[in-house]
């Protein structure tokens, strides 16, 4: 599982002298103020500011601001020293104005020193006649360093803030998170096809059946039945039932379900959703690009300047070191994908995520409903659209090409393994844009998994290129042998779980399930005898690879097996490998039976795993493929159904994809997709699929809200909830694998 964390740069080398503390201000008998001089009547003290001029006015603290900045942190006000209590409730309040109108604060309670956590966050707009602002939290942590800082940068033109009131009051009854779960009715708030499964979940205390109606958006009656009652749901601690009305078939928009007196969300019967899911899910992967300058024209409202190319203040990844003492050389590593809501590129997650935009692709060509055109020439709006290579191609190759990059060179201890990952030396608050990134890049040792991953997609590119780029298929297959020869040569190089300041760890210390991927995929392009070998002595090709959490990056197994029975190959016993997809599809099955909100997902304990959202669409390929090699209806209407979760059929009545439903997700943990802490950045793009209810809630955002929750309830659409709201490429790559194929049965 890979950690990350929400940062705040330290503004205390940036600070001016704090003078001496005044007296705690009166506060009830159970409760404790923790700032000092929050009024302002005669002093500043021992408030710092940074980068701003400001004095007393009219009992209030006044800074002028100067225009220019690039970041949020480069002027600010605040208070060090703060004393906060593990478990105790918050009051965090001030009141601020802003001249001219329209300017936004940054307010956060925080950590002072590394790793600068986060631990409560807002950034109300402020107009000129000020306004009073309130938000109770809880800590996660006992600190003697926490920080109270209203950051005021960013700004092209200079302002004046003005701030009084302040207080952190401990010892405040906590207050109690509801979650705004909308109708009891719960519905995938997109589209149902029209030929497909339609089921709907209905939250209730009733015991008995209850009558259902489908009702047009002209609010007419066109179809009706009665509930089924389900009991208790485990993965939500609701009373549900389930509502089927598949036989309803005619297309329309605006339906509506109603039931026990609740009305949902409305939704559309067609398919004509899913087609433009299919090419979002996809051109979200343009905006996550590193090295390249987005163009506006391309994506209205994403445009921004390049980033990591080596113009100030970035050190840019064109030549970048070694972590010191690692290395002696310097690599080219420009390019590829920003893995997720950081600045860092890690070749484990680039190499699943590549190859299930791949395995979109080659799917299109060998099942019976597939369409190639969908995905083809200017299909998504690239910079590369219109030079007679299917878009999906060339977006996965701006990835690959930087994998490749990743390779030790010839001459290098390790030669032909890759560099696990490449990202910041410390880790970088939010919001923050690529090309304001100040942080120096550092190369992280090669390990045998990410050489396998770079095998692994690079083989599978190999036959998937060659129509278009001889020469470049060529290269990637030659990068391939390099590698898996590296990889046999050091089979025991494993991640350091401990490397996650600056990016994630990425850490996994059983490479057998990419051995096996790796040797899938170069026999799947070569037809060599010698990886046919390795394949059937691999212990993963009779394992059962198709577990509750299904495949992932450090699960990769399964990408191996499925592309062994969905391409064409003559590995012997294929029959076989095809019957163990099958009995993983019906695994998956059973468990979508099982849940009354209808997803091919029953972890164990319901312990909701990190990225929940993308097991369920990953598990729902399995599902796909199953329907791919056996053409039984039953697999693809389970795979069509779970989209449904995903799309607003779950507990929480939120479809976890931007753009998507009338209740969607739009405030992904992200450093420029980050409107939710600067109004002038953009939030996600339509397509992006949130991370999900993940029961471990480590961020301290998430615990301060969701202790106690279960199952599906463990999920926050907040940026500042890294552990249930990122975005991530690899989880993207799962819903554009699902979306395509939702389409193609439409």
């Amino acid at each position: 599982m890979k950690r990350r964390r929400t940062a705040l740069l330290s503004l205390a080398t940036l600070l001016g002298a704090a003078l001496t503390a005044l007296p705690v201000q009166n506060a009830g008998a159970d409760e404790v103020e923790q700032v000092r001089n929050g009024g302002f009547d005669t002093t500043a003290d021992p408030w710092w500011t940074s980068n701003v001029t400001a004095g007393l006015t009219g009992g209030q603290l006044c800074a002028d601001v100067p225009g220019g900045t690039a970041n949020r942190w480069d002027s600010a006000v605040g208070q060090n020293d703060i004393t906060l209590v593990k478990g105790t409730t918050y009051r965090f309040s001030f009141r601020a104005s802003g001249a001219p109108g329209g300017h936004a604060v940054r307010a956060i309670v925080g950590l002072s020193v590394s790793p600068y956590d986060t631990w409560q966050e807002a950034s109300p707009v402020l107009d000129p006649a000020g306004d009073s602002y309130s938000y109770t939290f809880t800590s996660p942590v006992d600190s003697t360093q926490g920080q109270v800082a209203f950051q005021v940068g960013g700004s092209a033109d200079p302002w004046r803030f003005c701030l009084d009131d302040v207080s952190l009051l401990g010892g405040v009854p906590p207050q109690v998170y509801e979650p705004d779960t909308g109708p009891r009715v719960r519905v995938n708030q997109v589209a149902y096809l029209p030929a497909g499964p339609k089921n709907a979940t209905l939250v209730t205390d009733a015991v008995a059946k209850l009558p259902w109606q489908l009702k047009n958006s002209a609010g007419a009656t066109v179809a009706h039945g009665w509930s089924v009652p389900r009991g208790l749901d485990a993965s939500s601690g609701q009373n549900v039932h389930t509502i089927d009305f598949g036989a309803y078939r005619k297309r329309g928009t605006g339906f509506t379900l109603v039931a026990d007196g609740e009305t949902s969300r409305p939704f559309d019967i067609g398919a004509a959703a899913y087609e433009q899911l299919r090419l979002d899910a996809v051109k979200y992967y343009y905006t996550q690009r590193s090295g390249i300058a987005i163009r506006d024209d391309l994506r209205p409202g994403y445009g921004r300047a390049a980033g990591h190319v080596g113009v100030a203040p970035n050190q840019g990844d064109t030549s970048v070191p070694c972590r010191p003492g690692e290395c002696g050389y310097r690599l080219d590593v420009g390019g590829g994908w920003y893995d997720a809501g950081d600045h860092g590129k890690y070749v484990v997650n680039g190499g699943i995520a590549a190859w299930e935009l791949l395995s979109t692709y080659e799917r299109s060509l060998v099942a019976r409903t597939g369409h190639p055109a969908k995905l083809g020439d200017g299909t998504l709006a690239l910079p590369e659209s219109g030079n007679h290579v299917p878009d999906v191609l060339d977006e996965a190759r701006w990835e690959l090409e930087f994998l490749l990059k990743m390779q030790v060179p010839d001459g290098q201890p390790l030669a032909g393994m890759a560099h696990h990952k490449i990202h910041d030396a410390q880790w970088t608050g939010l919001p923050l844009l690529p090309s304001d990134d100040p942080q120096q890049r550092e190369l992280h040792p090669p390990s045998t998994a990410a050489t396998l991953n770079l095998a692994a997609t690079a083989a599978q590119a190999a036959r998937l290129y060659r129509p278009y780029d001889k020469a470049f298929a060529a290269k990637a297959l030659s990068a391939a042998r390099t590698a898996w020869a590296a990889a046999l040569a050091h089979p025991a190089l494993y991640a350091d779980a401990a490397d996650g300041t600056g990016g994630g760890a990425y850490d996994d210390d059983d490479v057998t399930d990419e051995f096996y991927w790796a040797a899938a995929e170069l026999y799947l392009t070569t037809g060599e005898k010698r990886f046919a070998d390795h394949v059937l002595s691999s212990p993963a090709h009779t394992a059962d690879v198709f577990g509750p959490n299904g495949f992932d990056w450090s699960r990769t197994a399964a990408a191996g097996r499925l592309d062994l029975a969905l391409v064409p190959n003559k590995l012997p016993g294929r029959d076989e490998v095809r019957r163990s997809v099958v009995r993983g599809a019906d695994k998956y099955l059973a468990a979508l039976a099982s849940q009354p909100y209808g997803m091919p997902y029953a972890p164990d304990g319901n312990r909701y795993d990190w990225g929940s959202s993308h097991q369920v669409l990953n598990n729902a390929v399995v599902l796909a493929t199953a329907y791919d090699v056996t053409g039984a209806s039953k697999y693809r209407d389970a795979a069509v159904q779970s989209m449904d979760y995903i799309l607003g059929r779950n507990a929480l009545n939120i479809s976890y994809v931007t753009g998507y439903g009338e209740a969607n997700a739009q405030h992904q943990h992200s450093r420029w997709y980050a409107h939710q802490l600067d109004p002038k950045l953009p939030s996600p793009p339509a397509g992006t699929l949130a991370g999900g209810p993940n029961s471990s809630i480590q961020d301290p955002y998430a615990q301060s809200k969701l202790q106690g929750c279960v199952g599906q309830f463990c999920y926050i659409d907040d940026i500042q909830s890294w552990s249930t709201n990122e975005t991530a490429i690899n989880w993207n790559a799962a819903l554009t694998r699902m979306a395509s194929f939702v389409a193609d049965q439409g």
